[in-house]
Protein backbone atom coordinates (compact mmCIF):
# COMPACT_ATOMS: atom_id res chain seq x y z
CA UNK A 1 0.00 0.00 0.00
CA UNK A 2 2.97 2.34 0.11
CA UNK A 3 1.96 4.28 -3.12
CA UNK A 4 -1.80 3.75 -3.12
CA UNK A 5 -3.01 5.78 -0.57
CA UNK A 6 -7.01 4.61 -0.49
CA UNK A 7 -7.89 1.72 1.56
CA UNK A 8 -9.80 -1.42 0.51
CA UNK A 9 -12.70 0.37 2.31
CA UNK A 10 -12.59 4.06 0.64
CA UNK A 11 -12.24 2.45 -2.67
CA UNK A 12 -15.45 0.15 -2.00
CA UNK A 13 -17.07 3.14 -0.73
CA UNK A 14 -16.62 4.75 -4.00
CA UNK A 15 -17.85 1.81 -6.27
CA UNK A 16 -20.84 1.86 -4.31
CA UNK A 17 -21.61 5.80 -4.25
CA UNK A 18 -21.11 5.32 -8.35
CA UNK A 19 -23.52 2.05 -8.52
CA UNK A 20 -20.50 -0.48 -9.73
CA UNK A 21 -19.54 -3.77 -8.08
CA UNK A 22 -15.44 -3.52 -9.41
CA UNK A 23 -13.06 -1.08 -10.67
CA UNK A 24 -13.56 -3.67 -14.22
CA UNK A 25 -17.27 -2.32 -14.62
CA UNK A 26 -15.83 0.93 -15.62
CA UNK A 27 -14.22 -0.70 -19.02
CA UNK A 28 -17.01 -2.50 -19.83
CA UNK A 29 -16.85 -0.04 -23.24
CA UNK A 30 -13.47 -1.21 -24.00
CA UNK A 31 -13.20 -4.78 -26.03
CA UNK A 32 -11.89 -7.41 -24.23
CA UNK A 33 -9.02 -8.17 -26.64
CA UNK A 34 -7.61 -4.80 -26.28
CA UNK A 35 -7.13 -5.60 -22.34
CA UNK A 36 -3.45 -7.01 -21.70
CA UNK A 37 -3.47 -10.59 -20.19
CA UNK A 38 -1.13 -10.51 -17.45
CA UNK A 39 2.06 -8.54 -16.74
CA UNK A 40 3.99 -7.06 -19.60
CA UNK A 41 7.23 -8.81 -20.84
CA UNK A 42 9.49 -6.08 -19.73
CA UNK A 43 13.40 -6.90 -19.64
CA UNK A 44 15.41 -7.13 -16.75
CA UNK A 45 17.41 -3.70 -15.76
CA UNK A 46 19.66 -2.43 -17.81
CA UNK A 47 22.07 0.54 -17.28
CA UNK A 48 22.08 3.61 -19.52
CA UNK A 49 24.82 2.54 -22.11
CA UNK A 50 22.57 -0.67 -22.60
CA UNK A 51 19.37 1.00 -22.54
CA UNK A 52 21.23 3.74 -25.68
CA UNK A 53 21.82 0.68 -27.57
CA UNK A 54 18.51 -0.98 -26.81
CA UNK A 55 16.49 2.09 -28.29
CA UNK A 56 19.09 3.14 -30.93
CA UNK A 57 18.28 -0.70 -32.20
CA UNK A 58 14.73 0.25 -31.95
CA UNK A 59 15.17 3.26 -33.48
CA UNK A 60 17.24 1.39 -36.26
CA UNK A 61 13.72 -0.24 -37.25
CA UNK A 62 11.52 3.18 -38.18
CA UNK A 63 11.36 4.43 -41.59
CA UNK A 64 11.07 7.60 -42.05
CA UNK A 65 9.45 9.79 -44.65
CA UNK A 66 12.56 11.57 -45.78
CA UNK A 67 14.16 7.94 -46.04
CA UNK A 68 12.62 7.30 -49.84
CA UNK A 69 9.50 8.19 -52.00
CA UNK A 70 6.64 9.27 -49.37
CA UNK A 71 3.20 10.07 -50.64
CA UNK A 72 1.22 8.49 -47.86
CA UNK A 73 -1.04 12.14 -46.18
CA UNK A 74 -4.28 10.63 -45.28
CA UNK A 75 -4.38 13.88 -42.26
CA UNK A 76 -0.48 13.93 -41.32
CA UNK A 77 0.98 15.46 -43.89
CA UNK A 78 4.81 15.52 -44.59
CA UNK A 79 6.32 19.01 -45.04
CA UNK A 80 9.44 21.12 -44.55
CA UNK A 81 10.15 22.25 -41.69
CA UNK A 82 12.37 25.39 -41.31
CA UNK A 83 15.50 25.13 -38.90
CA UNK A 84 14.40 28.35 -37.42
CA UNK A 85 11.32 26.64 -35.94
CA UNK A 86 13.00 24.30 -34.32
CA UNK A 87 15.87 26.59 -32.51
CA UNK A 88 13.09 28.96 -31.03
CA UNK A 89 10.63 26.86 -30.05
CA UNK A 90 13.94 25.36 -27.69
CA UNK A 91 14.50 28.66 -26.49
CA UNK A 92 14.16 27.86 -22.39
CA UNK A 93 11.31 30.99 -21.91
CA UNK A 94 8.92 29.11 -24.57
CA UNK A 95 10.53 25.42 -24.07
CA UNK A 96 9.05 25.39 -20.27
CA UNK A 97 6.58 28.09 -20.41
CA UNK A 98 3.45 26.38 -18.98
CA UNK A 99 -0.11 27.85 -18.20
CA UNK A 100 -0.06 31.57 -18.59
CA UNK A 101 -1.82 32.18 -14.85
CA UNK A 102 0.08 35.24 -14.29
CA UNK A 103 0.08 37.43 -17.08
CA UNK A 104 2.59 39.88 -15.47
CA UNK A 105 5.56 37.09 -16.13
CA UNK A 106 3.68 35.18 -19.30
CA UNK A 107 3.77 38.16 -21.65
CA UNK A 108 5.83 36.27 -23.94
CA UNK A 109 3.54 33.22 -24.01
CA UNK A 110 0.47 35.16 -24.10
CA UNK A 111 1.74 37.50 -27.15
CA UNK A 112 2.78 34.03 -28.96
CA UNK A 113 -0.81 32.88 -28.37
CA UNK A 114 -2.15 36.10 -29.51
CA UNK A 115 -0.54 35.46 -32.73
CA UNK A 116 -1.32 32.30 -33.56
CA UNK A 117 -5.13 33.21 -32.96
CA UNK A 118 -4.63 36.38 -35.21
CA UNK A 119 -2.94 33.55 -38.03
CA UNK A 120 -6.01 31.18 -37.49
CA UNK A 121 -9.07 33.84 -37.50
CA UNK A 122 -7.40 35.38 -40.65
CA UNK A 123 -6.47 32.07 -42.26
CA UNK A 124 -9.98 31.34 -41.71
CA UNK A 125 -11.65 34.14 -42.50
CA UNK A 126 -13.76 33.81 -39.04
CA UNK A 127 -14.00 36.49 -36.31
CA UNK A 128 -12.07 34.96 -33.32
CA UNK A 129 -9.78 31.89 -32.80
CA UNK A 130 -9.19 29.90 -29.48
CA UNK A 131 -5.37 28.95 -28.07
CA UNK A 132 -5.51 25.87 -30.08
CA UNK A 133 -6.79 22.51 -29.22
CA UNK A 134 -5.42 19.10 -29.12
CA UNK A 135 -5.70 17.88 -33.18
CA UNK A 136 -8.14 17.73 -35.85
CA UNK A 137 -10.46 15.01 -34.78
CA UNK A 138 -10.91 16.94 -30.68
CA UNK A 139 -11.74 20.42 -32.43
CA UNK A 140 -14.28 18.68 -34.74
CA UNK A 141 -16.06 17.06 -31.89
CA UNK A 142 -15.58 20.37 -29.85
CA UNK A 143 -17.22 22.34 -32.67
CA UNK A 144 -20.47 19.79 -33.36
CA UNK A 145 -20.62 19.84 -28.72
CA UNK A 146 -20.45 23.76 -29.24
CA UNK A 147 -23.25 23.47 -31.88
CA UNK A 148 -25.46 21.49 -28.92
CA UNK A 149 -24.90 24.09 -26.81
CA UNK A 150 -25.73 26.66 -28.90
CA UNK A 151 -28.88 25.23 -30.84
CA UNK A 152 -29.79 23.22 -27.83
CA UNK A 153 -30.24 20.04 -30.18
CA UNK A 154 -28.40 16.71 -30.55
CA UNK A 155 -28.46 15.61 -34.43
CA UNK A 156 -25.08 16.45 -36.60
CA UNK A 157 -24.85 15.71 -39.99
CA UNK A 158 -22.10 14.56 -41.78
CA UNK A 159 -22.60 16.11 -45.34
CA UNK A 160 -18.72 14.83 -46.60
CA UNK A 161 -16.48 11.98 -46.26
CA UNK A 162 -15.50 13.25 -42.72
CA UNK A 163 -11.95 11.58 -41.64
CA UNK A 164 -12.68 8.37 -40.33
CA UNK A 165 -10.37 9.19 -37.08
CA UNK A 166 -12.55 12.48 -36.73
CA UNK A 167 -15.64 10.53 -36.83
CA UNK A 168 -14.54 8.11 -34.45
CA UNK A 169 -13.85 10.38 -32.14
CA UNK A 170 -16.94 11.95 -32.71
CA UNK A 171 -19.08 9.11 -32.20
CA UNK A 172 -17.46 8.33 -29.20
CA UNK A 173 -18.34 11.29 -27.64
CA UNK A 174 -21.80 11.31 -28.53
CA UNK A 175 -22.50 7.94 -27.69
CA UNK A 176 -22.34 9.07 -24.51
CA UNK A 177 -24.71 11.63 -24.58
CA UNK A 178 -28.14 11.19 -23.79
CA UNK A 179 -30.26 11.96 -27.85
CA UNK A 180 -27.69 12.93 -29.38
CA UNK A 181 -27.04 10.99 -33.10
CA UNK A 182 -24.61 11.31 -35.91
CA UNK A 183 -25.25 10.44 -39.57
CA UNK A 184 -25.69 11.60 -43.11
CA UNK A 185 -28.83 12.84 -44.59
CA UNK A 186 -30.56 16.40 -45.09
CA UNK A 187 -30.76 18.79 -41.88
CA UNK A 188 -33.75 19.09 -40.44
CA UNK A 189 -35.40 21.04 -37.09
CA UNK A 190 -33.46 18.38 -34.48
CA UNK A 191 -30.48 19.22 -36.03
CA UNK A 192 -27.19 20.82 -34.37
CA UNK A 193 -25.49 21.37 -37.01
CA UNK A 194 -23.85 19.97 -40.21
CA UNK A 195 -20.08 19.14 -40.97
CA UNK A 196 -18.35 19.37 -44.19
CA UNK A 197 -14.67 18.47 -44.64
CA UNK A 198 -13.28 20.23 -47.44
CA UNK A 199 -11.30 18.97 -49.27
CA UNK A 200 -12.31 15.75 -48.08
CA UNK A 201 -10.96 12.82 -47.11
CA UNK A 202 -10.36 11.68 -50.71
CA UNK A 203 -9.10 15.13 -51.44
CA UNK A 204 -12.13 16.83 -52.93
CA UNK A 205 -12.66 20.36 -52.04
CA UNK A 206 -16.00 21.73 -52.05
CA UNK A 207 -18.16 24.53 -51.71
CA UNK A 208 -20.34 25.85 -48.88
CA UNK A 209 -22.87 28.20 -50.23
CA UNK A 210 -25.78 25.20 -50.66
CA UNK A 211 -25.57 23.87 -47.02
CA UNK A 212 -25.18 27.42 -45.65
CA UNK A 213 -28.56 27.78 -47.03
CA UNK A 214 -29.77 24.19 -46.08
CA UNK A 215 -28.79 25.35 -42.14
CA UNK A 216 -30.12 28.59 -42.11
CA UNK A 217 -33.38 27.05 -43.32
CA UNK A 218 -33.48 25.10 -40.34
CA UNK A 219 -31.42 27.14 -37.60
CA UNK A 220 -28.44 24.92 -37.75
CA UNK A 221 -24.81 25.72 -37.47
CA UNK A 222 -22.56 25.09 -40.41
CA UNK A 223 -19.32 23.82 -39.28
CA UNK A 224 -16.09 23.61 -42.01
CA UNK A 225 -13.19 20.98 -40.90
CA UNK A 226 -9.89 21.01 -42.71
CA UNK A 227 -7.55 18.30 -42.72
CA UNK A 228 -4.59 20.22 -45.13
CA UNK A 229 -4.54 23.78 -43.69
CA UNK A 230 -2.17 24.47 -46.40
CA UNK A 231 -5.05 24.28 -48.57
CA UNK A 232 -6.07 27.88 -47.59
CA UNK A 233 -3.35 29.26 -49.13
CA UNK A 234 -5.20 28.44 -53.11
CA UNK A 235 -8.82 27.58 -51.90
CA UNK A 236 -11.42 30.35 -50.71
CA UNK A 237 -11.66 31.08 -46.56
CA UNK A 238 -14.85 29.52 -45.37
CA UNK A 239 -16.26 33.05 -44.73
CA UNK A 240 -19.73 31.79 -44.41
CA UNK A 241 -19.09 29.01 -42.09
CA UNK A 242 -20.33 29.74 -38.09
CA UNK A 243 -17.27 27.60 -36.90
CA UNK A 244 -14.24 26.50 -38.29
CA UNK A 245 -11.60 23.64 -37.19
CA UNK A 246 -9.22 21.29 -38.15
CA UNK A 247 -5.66 20.19 -37.72
CA UNK A 248 -2.69 22.50 -38.51
CA UNK A 249 0.21 20.25 -38.14
CA UNK A 250 1.22 20.96 -41.97
CA UNK A 251 2.79 24.31 -40.73
CA UNK A 252 5.66 23.83 -38.61
CA UNK A 253 4.73 20.39 -37.18
CA UNK A 254 6.80 17.21 -37.97
CA UNK A 255 4.89 14.03 -38.70
CA UNK A 256 6.42 12.31 -35.08
CA UNK A 257 4.56 9.08 -36.28
CA UNK A 258 1.18 10.37 -35.72
CA UNK A 259 1.65 13.36 -32.70
CA UNK A 260 1.99 15.40 -31.30
CA UNK A 261 -0.57 17.92 -33.66
CA UNK A 262 -2.21 21.05 -33.69
CA UNK A 263 -5.90 21.21 -33.91
CA UNK A 264 -7.50 24.81 -34.29
CA UNK A 265 -10.80 26.31 -33.92
CA UNK A 266 -12.67 29.79 -34.55
CA UNK A 267 -15.76 31.06 -34.61
CA UNK A 268 -17.98 34.11 -35.28
CA UNK A 269 -17.99 36.87 -32.61
CA UNK A 270 -21.67 35.58 -31.33
CA UNK A 271 -20.80 32.38 -30.37
CA UNK A 272 -17.46 33.61 -28.48
CA UNK A 273 -18.58 32.34 -25.19
CA UNK A 274 -19.64 28.84 -26.23
CA UNK A 275 -16.69 28.06 -27.32
CA UNK A 276 -14.14 25.46 -26.40
CA UNK A 277 -10.51 26.26 -24.40
CA UNK A 278 -9.12 29.30 -23.68
CA UNK A 279 -8.39 32.88 -25.50
CA UNK A 280 -5.98 35.37 -25.25
CA UNK A 281 -6.84 39.43 -25.27
CA UNK A 282 -4.85 42.44 -25.94
CA UNK A 283 -5.42 45.38 -23.30
CA UNK A 284 -3.62 47.78 -21.93
CA UNK A 285 -1.80 47.64 -18.38
CA UNK A 286 -2.01 50.46 -15.86
CA UNK A 287 0.61 52.40 -17.66
CA UNK A 288 -1.28 52.51 -21.13
CA UNK A 289 1.30 50.23 -22.57
CA UNK A 290 0.20 47.27 -24.61
CA UNK A 291 -0.22 44.07 -22.86
CA UNK A 292 -1.94 40.52 -23.16
CA UNK A 293 -3.96 38.45 -20.87
CA UNK A 294 -5.99 35.29 -20.31
CA UNK A 295 -9.35 36.82 -21.35
CA UNK A 296 -11.55 33.69 -21.42
CA UNK A 297 -10.85 29.97 -20.19
CA UNK A 298 -13.59 28.82 -19.23
CA UNK A 299 -12.82 25.11 -19.01
CA UNK A 300 -13.34 22.66 -16.24
CA UNK A 301 -9.98 23.68 -14.54
CA UNK A 302 -11.08 27.01 -13.08
CA UNK A 303 -15.18 26.79 -13.19
CA UNK A 304 -17.35 23.96 -12.19
CA UNK A 305 -17.12 20.91 -14.37
CA UNK A 306 -21.19 21.26 -15.59
CA UNK A 307 -20.56 24.85 -16.63
CA UNK A 308 -17.64 24.24 -18.75
CA UNK A 309 -17.25 24.56 -22.61
CA UNK A 310 -15.08 22.14 -22.26
CA UNK A 311 -13.25 19.22 -20.64
CA UNK A 312 -10.35 20.01 -22.18
CA UNK A 313 -7.39 20.69 -19.71
CA UNK A 314 -4.83 22.67 -21.71
CA UNK A 315 -3.59 23.69 -24.94
CA UNK A 316 -1.06 22.88 -27.40
CA UNK A 317 1.10 26.04 -26.57
CA UNK A 318 4.23 24.79 -28.21
CA UNK A 319 2.89 23.27 -31.32
CA UNK A 320 1.06 26.90 -31.54
CA UNK A 321 3.89 28.72 -31.33
CA UNK A 322 6.01 26.24 -34.04
CA UNK A 323 3.11 27.17 -36.19
CA UNK A 324 3.28 30.54 -35.39
CA UNK A 325 7.14 30.93 -36.19
CA UNK A 326 6.90 28.91 -39.54
CA UNK A 327 3.97 31.06 -40.72
CA UNK A 328 5.43 34.63 -39.42
CA UNK A 329 8.61 33.36 -41.77
CA UNK A 330 6.13 32.35 -44.59
CA UNK A 331 4.18 35.56 -44.46
CA UNK A 332 1.34 35.66 -46.63
CA UNK A 333 2.59 35.21 -50.12
CA UNK A 334 4.91 32.54 -48.92
CA UNK A 335 1.64 30.95 -47.26
CA UNK A 336 0.16 31.15 -50.81
CA UNK A 337 2.88 30.12 -52.85
CA UNK A 338 3.21 27.07 -50.52
CA UNK A 339 0.03 25.83 -51.45
CA UNK A 340 0.71 26.33 -55.14
CA UNK A 341 3.39 24.27 -55.11
CA UNK A 342 2.10 21.55 -53.25
CA UNK A 343 -1.04 21.67 -55.69
CA UNK A 344 1.04 21.83 -59.00
CA UNK A 345 3.36 19.19 -57.07
CA UNK A 346 -0.01 16.90 -57.23
CA UNK A 347 -1.07 17.62 -60.80
CA UNK A 348 2.48 16.29 -61.90
CA UNK A 349 1.55 13.09 -60.03
CA UNK A 350 -1.47 12.65 -61.46
CA UNK A 351 -0.69 13.50 -65.40
CA UNK A 352 1.93 10.92 -64.71
CA UNK A 353 -0.04 8.26 -63.24
CA UNK A 354 -2.62 9.08 -66.08
CA UNK A 355 -0.15 7.59 -68.77
CA UNK A 356 -0.27 4.23 -66.61
CA UNK A 357 -2.75 1.96 -68.35
CA UNK A 358 -5.02 0.11 -65.80
CA UNK A 359 -4.60 2.89 -63.20
CA UNK A 360 -7.31 5.45 -62.82
CA UNK A 361 -7.75 9.11 -60.61
CA UNK A 362 -11.16 9.07 -59.49
CA UNK A 363 -10.91 13.03 -58.33
CA UNK A 364 -12.40 15.36 -60.42
CA UNK A 365 -10.73 18.06 -58.93
CA UNK A 366 -8.34 17.52 -56.14
CA UNK A 367 -5.86 19.97 -54.31
CA UNK A 368 -2.57 17.87 -52.75
CA UNK A 369 -4.64 14.94 -52.41
CA UNK A 370 -6.20 12.30 -54.62
CA UNK A 371 -7.46 8.95 -55.11
CA UNK A 372 -6.53 5.99 -57.38
CA UNK A 373 -8.11 3.30 -58.43
CA UNK A 374 -5.99 -0.02 -59.37
CA UNK A 375 -6.57 -3.89 -59.14
CA UNK A 376 -6.28 -5.64 -55.83
CA UNK A 377 -3.64 -7.70 -56.48
CA UNK A 378 -1.82 -5.00 -57.40
CA UNK A 379 -2.59 -2.87 -54.40
CA UNK A 380 -1.95 -5.52 -51.90
CA UNK A 381 1.91 -5.96 -53.71
CA UNK A 382 2.20 -1.96 -53.34
CA UNK A 383 1.36 -2.34 -49.63
CA UNK A 384 4.15 -4.38 -49.40
CA UNK A 385 7.02 -2.76 -51.33
CA UNK A 386 9.44 -1.48 -48.75
CA UNK A 387 11.65 1.13 -50.64
CA UNK A 388 8.16 3.41 -51.43
CA UNK A 389 5.39 4.02 -48.97
CA UNK A 390 2.93 4.68 -51.56
CA UNK A 391 0.08 5.91 -49.80
CA UNK A 392 -3.19 5.40 -47.67
CA UNK A 393 -4.89 1.91 -48.53
CA UNK A 394 -8.75 1.65 -49.20
CA UNK A 395 -10.78 -0.98 -50.66
CA UNK A 396 -9.67 -1.22 -53.71
CA UNK A 397 -7.78 2.26 -54.14
CA UNK A 398 -5.33 4.10 -52.84
CA UNK A 399 -5.31 7.90 -51.46
CA UNK A 400 -1.96 9.45 -52.51
CA UNK A 401 -0.62 13.08 -51.31
CA UNK A 402 2.05 15.25 -52.79
CA UNK A 403 3.75 18.12 -50.88
CA UNK A 404 6.65 20.36 -51.70
CA UNK A 405 8.55 17.52 -50.57
CA UNK A 406 7.81 15.21 -53.85
CA UNK A 407 10.54 15.35 -56.47
CA UNK A 408 10.34 14.13 -59.89
CA UNK A 409 12.64 11.16 -58.97
CA UNK A 410 9.78 10.31 -56.05
CA UNK A 411 6.93 10.53 -58.88
CA UNK A 412 8.92 8.66 -61.38
CA UNK A 413 9.32 5.89 -58.55
CA UNK A 414 6.18 5.71 -57.62
CA UNK A 415 4.83 5.45 -61.49
CA UNK A 416 7.57 2.68 -61.86
CA UNK A 417 5.73 1.06 -59.05
CA UNK A 418 2.67 1.02 -60.09
CA UNK A 419 3.56 -0.16 -63.70
CA UNK A 420 5.16 -3.32 -62.68
CA UNK A 421 2.68 -4.07 -59.62
CA UNK A 422 -0.03 -5.02 -62.56
CA UNK A 423 1.32 -7.86 -63.84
Amino acid sequence: MRYLPLTHKSRSDMLDAIGVSCVDDLFQDIPQEAFVDGLCDLPPHKNELEVERLISAYAEQNNPASAQPFFLGAGTYFHHIPATVDHIIQRSEFLTAYTPYQPEIAQGTLQALYEYQTMIAQLTGQDVANASLYDGSTACTEAALMAMRVTKRAEIIIATPLHPHYRSVLETYLGNIEGADCCEGSPSDKTAAVIIQSPDFYGTPHTYDDLRAECDAVGALLIVVINEIVSLGLLPAPTCADIVCGEAQSIGIPMSYGGPHLGFFACKTKYLRQMPGRLCGETVDEEGKRSFVLTLSTREQHIRREKATSNICTNQGLCALAFTIHMALLGEDGFKNLAKINHERACALAEAIEEIEGVKILNDTFFNEFVIQLPLKSLTKIQKNKNITAGYPLEESLLITATEMTTDKDIQALCDVLKFERF
